[in-house]
């Protein structure tokens, strides 16, 4: 299977969830087996020589991608969620979208330090939730060893804000 198969398999779906976006709809690479085991095995090659202790995945998608990766690569899963969404006690990092602020957070035991972690997520557009999400895991001292997305619109530069971190996206 190519990436070729893997980007023909992404659905744009226009206008949502407003005029004017083009929504990159990543449920056709669910929805076939094939497609979502090669999406791990690629991502998971990437560290066949530095295993990393956790995979941290930003909700909701990258809980999908993140906690299989996390299971082909035999180490834990972080999830990082929306405010309000954890049980435990978290630590927080607001970040700005394009229309407005979001916050999400992490629980505080979530990760120990200089563990080795990779952060995963379906799209990097303009960054800001990836950064946050980077930030929150330095609050409690991992080595963040990954930043890994499925899809990269790079015309928005989101990549720029993760300057000195390894960013990997499949399709760009």
């Amino acid at each position: 299977m190519s990436l070729t198969t893997i980007k023909a398999a992404i659905r744009d779906i226009p206008d949502f969830p407003k005029p004017g976006i083009i929504y990159k709809d990543i449920t056709p690479l669910l929805k076939d087996p094939a497609i979502f085991a090669e999406i791990i095995e690629i991502l998971s090659e990437r560290y066949c020589n530095t295993r990393p202790d956790y995979i941290a995945g930003i909700e909701s998608r990258g809980f999908i991608f993140g906690a299989a990766l996390a299971l082909k690569l035999g180490c834990g899963f972080i999830p990082v969620r929306k405010a309000g969404k954890l049980p435990y006690k978290t630590v927080s990092e607001s970040y700005q979208l394009e229309y407005g602020s979001a916050e999400i957070e992490v629980h505080v035991d979530a990760v120990e330090k200089n563990a080795k972690v990779i952060l995963v997520d379906d799209l990097l557009a303009t960054g800001g939730t990836a950064v946050a999400a980077v930030k929150l895991l330095k609050q409690l001292n991992a080595d963040i060893i990954g930043v890994e997305f499925i899809i990269e619109l790079a015309f928005l530069n989101g990549r720029s804000r993760l300057d000195g971190y390894t960013v990997n996206s499949l399709i760009t």
